[in-house]
């Protein structure tokens, strides 16, 4: 997929994110969204894929460009990516900020992304190879963005 045509942002967040990250991500749009984060074609997502492309996210979601996203900037981006609001059973923006939002204040920083991203790519990463598969990106998808934040 060419423009990050996302439903959450699970695996920027990753989520929360991911969303964080971890950009959740319409199932349809699956293959499009990790062959547009395999940037080297090799079939596998590796850290500094996935770190650019949270930090594209970041950027998307910042729109006003303060070095700081509001739920408000997050539920706005997704609408915008997507054409329409987060479904029922998705995590709220808000959940997704909680995850990662490391001093509480409701908002996240550029850094709070980073080390929220790098946390969710690691736990995504199930065999431990430093790499995310498709298996391995949906079922991340499908642990961490179908839930409630518990912070």
């Amino acid at each position: 997929m060419s423009s990050f045509k996302l439903k959450g942002f699970g695996l920027a967040m990753a989520a929360a994110g991911g969303f964080v990250l971890l950009p959740s991500i319409a199932r349809a749009d699956n293959e499009g969204r990790f062959e547009s984060m395999d940037t080297n074609h090799d079939g596998k997502i590796s850290m500094d894929e996935h770190a650019a492309a949270a930090s594209k996210m970041f950027d998307r979601m910042d729109a006003n460009k303060d070095g700081r996203v509001t739920a408000s900037e997050m539920e706005a981006a997704h609408k915008a990516i997507t054409g329409h609001k987060a479904e029922k059973g998705e995590m709220t923006a808000a959940d997704k900020i909680r995850m990662i939002d490391t001093n509480g204040d409701g908002v996240l920083t550029e850094e709070e992304h980073v080390t929220g991203a790098r946390s969710m790519f690691e736990k995504m990463d199930t065999n431990g190879d430093g790499f995310l598969t498709k298996a391995e990106v949906q079922a991340g998808h499908d642990k961490f963005m179908h839930r409630k934040a518990s912070k």
